[in-house]
């Protein structure tokens, strides 16, 4: 049983009075600690299918309504998880993709792209409010998984955890937030290398590059939370001020998110045969995730 789940059994603290509201997305309440909690479950392949984005932007809005209406009374944490076992996400709905390219249809690459970038300058941006995003991420995190992971306010991955973007593989690029995300926290050279070389990096080599915040033993993610919070409530005041600097200073605007998003469309749509039967090749490793 994993941490999340123990912690389920052994406290009545978790609510999800919308728990069927949505089909590729398990909510859940803790109240004891004001955390709201997301878990990714899409199907058929555990990445950003437009059903999983669709709702994942229908969550934001519920949590931005309840916020306008009662302030940060309700909430201090929303966390980004999932439901599959080994898996955080793996990315773009890469058989979407190769649909799309196909048919040359670069108005439903845009909009895919745009639906990315929606929810994850949300996320980034910490929905307008004074929460703060989370992304636990246990097993692999690929490509728009890792760019999900990376636009949270704060980054734990367990150490067993792969993150990486392997888009180069079949002559394309992450396009929606990578660079931008990356460059702000280990500078546009690094960036540019880990982007280009498509590697898959363990937890705790980002960790000791800067980008993994917090570090977590096997099946230890949600616990490594639990013990942030508890620190972070015996200052609170240095934390929110820290949050608000670190706002001011890595700004990542909407605008620089839709103008790279409309590259990768570009890019996307000058992919050969030979690309994209390797893209191909990745959507049946992705299904084997399944």
């Amino acid at each position: 049983m994993n941490a999340l789940a123990q912690l389920k059994q052994d406290n009545d603290i978790f609510h999800s009075p919308a728990r069927n509201q949505y089909s590729q997305l398990k909510t859940f309440y803790d109240e004891k600690y004001k955390i709201g909690w997301f878990l990714m479950d899409a199907s058929p392949r555990p990445c950003f299918t437009p059903t999983l984005l669709s709702e994942i932007d229908s969550y934001f809005h519920q949590i931005r309504e309840e916020i306008s209406v009662n302030g940060n009374a309700k909430y201090d944490y929303i966390v980004l998880g999932s439901e599959v076992e080994g898996v955080f996400n793996l990315g773009g709905d890469l058989d979407l993709f190769a649909s799309l390219i196909q048919q040359g249809n670069r108005d439903g690459l845009l909009n895919y792209a745009i639906s990315c970038i929606d929810v994850l300058h949300g996320n980034m941006r910490h929905l307008d409010s004074e929460v703060t995003t989370v992304s636990i991420v246990k097993g692999d995190a690929l490509g728009g998984g890792f760019e999900a992971a990376l636009s949270s306010n704060l980054l734990i991955a367990e150490r067993s955890s792969k993150l990486g973007l392997p888009e180069v593989l079949f002559n394309l690029f992450p396009g929606m937030g990578a660079f931008s995300l990356l460059s702000r926290k280990v500078g546009a050279g690094v960036a540019e290398k880990m982007i280009l070389s498509g590697k898959l990096y363990s937890a705790e080599e980002l960790y000791d590059m800067g980008v993994v915040d917090i570090l977590a033993e096997q099946g230890e993610g949600e616990l490594a939370l639990y013990k942030h919070i508890r620190k972070a409530n015996k200052t609170p005041n240095s934390y929110r001020a820290m949050t608000k600097v670190k706002d001011i200073c890595n700004q990542i605007t909407y605008q620089e998110l839709l103008d790279i998003t409309k590259v990768w469309v570009d890019a996307a749509l000058e992919l050969t045969t030979k690309d994209l039967k390797m893209m191909t090749r990745l959507i049946k490793r992705q299904n084997t995730k399944s």
